[in-house]
Order: C-alpha cells, then structure tokens, then sequence
C-alpha cells in the first residue's frame, strides 16, 4: 500500500465534500496533468477575482453584489489553499540537496 505522504491532494472533492488522492509514480500521467491543469484554472480564477475585488471595493458596490464577491472569493480561497497544500506536500518529497533537480 502507498504511504499517505505519496499521495497527491487533487484539485477537487468527491460528490460527499471528501478530499480525493492520487497515488502514482508518474508525474506526466493523465491524471497527473488534468490536476495541474484544474490547479492552473483555479490559480487563475483566484487571480481574476483578486483584481475583481480591488476594482469593486475602490467603487460604490451595492451590498448584493459585495456579498456574491465574498462568496466567490471564499471558494477561490478555499481552492487555492488546497493547491498550496498539495504542492507543499510534494515539495516535502524532493531530497534536500536538489541541486541536480
């Protein structure tokens, strides 16, 4: 059985809200590339809705519209939180002396 410090936290939770893991070798598969695909939009959407937010609260911004920005922002957080989490648990893999890396 694979340790669960190998395992890979993906981008996405299961149908009952539950992290989902990748337990592979390679880094290049299917798989593998589809979550750093997601992890890449995410990043992005995090991105766009950070400019959004500057723009709205240097404005007058009805409250309606104030609280949907919460709302986004909060899962944008949410997704780049498990991003930094998963590639923090894979940076702890690499050998200490990466100079070959």
């Amino acid at each position: 059985m694979t340790a669960s410090n190998e395992l890979r936290l993906l981008p996405w939770t299961g149908p009952d809200g539950k992290p989902c893991f990748l337990s592979t070798d390679d880094s290049g598969g299917y798989m593998s590339r589809l979550a750093d695909n997601i992890e890449s939009v995410q990043l992005g959407t995090a991105t766009e809705l950070l400019d959004q937010a500057i723009d709205m609260l240097a404005a007058d911004t009805a409250p309606d519209d104030l609280r949907l920005l919460a709302k986004n922002l909060t899962g944008a957080l949410r997704d780049t939180l498990r991003v930094a989490t998963s590639r923090g648990h894979r940076l702890d893999r690499w050998p200490a002396d990466c100079s070959s890396c």
